[in-house]
């Protein structure tokens, strides 16, 4: 390796209730960073959507096998941004087992923002009446868990910058030990 110093795009999960605004903010961050986005429903196996569809809560049992999917995807190590609600903490510990650098942003608003816009939206099979349950389930960041929390109530583009900004502030940068013969310039 020529080069002393090399930086590692960190995955970034977009976490939090249903109308958040994950995919809206994901897809932005994507745009402005050049990163891949991927929405996690789409990783949903259909017995889950149809779940939901139904208005029937997922149990533990019906997410692990999803969230293991987003972990395997978090771990290709290309920075890839993923919405995922990510409700629970053991969710989150459980993508940290594939990548354990992963960046937890968590979209977070009142229930009448959520309400008011779950409203105004149509979803294939997340129904509105599903919101008090995962706000029930929702356990916030810990004060050990890389990540920040972001007010959904401001415009996509300042949430944009703002989880850049934190990003940038959280960084983590491998330095390489400089192999005998090395010239490192300062």
């Amino acid at each position: 390796m020529d080069s002393a110093t090399s930086v590692t795009l960190q995955p970034i999960v977009l976490m939090g209730v249903s109308g958040s605004g994950k995919s809206t903010v994901g897809e932005s961050l994507a745009a402005a960073s050049g990163r891949i986005f991927i929405d996690g429903d789409d990783l949903h196996p259909a017995a889950n959507k149809e779940k939901m569809a139904a208005g029937i809560p997922l149990t533990d049992d019906d997410r692990w096998p999803w969230l293991r999917r987003i972990g395997e995807r978090l771990a290709v190590g290309d920075g890839v941004i993923i919405a995922c609600s990510s409700l629970k903490r053991t969710y989150r510990e459980l993508l940290r087992e594939y990548a354990p650098d992963a960046y937890f942003a968590l979209l977070s608003g009142t229930r009448e923002l959520l309400a008011e816009r779950l409203a105004g939206r149509h979803h294939e099979y997340m129904p509105t009446t599903l919101l008090d349950s995962q706000l029930a389930t929702l356990e916030p960041l810990g004060a050990d868990e890389r990540g920040g929390v972001f007010d959904i109530a401001r415009p996509v583009g300042e949430l944009v910058a703002e989880i850049r900004d934190a990003l940038a502030a959280d960084q983590p940068v491998d330095i390489a030990a400089p192999a005998p013969g090395d010239i490192i310039c300062e």
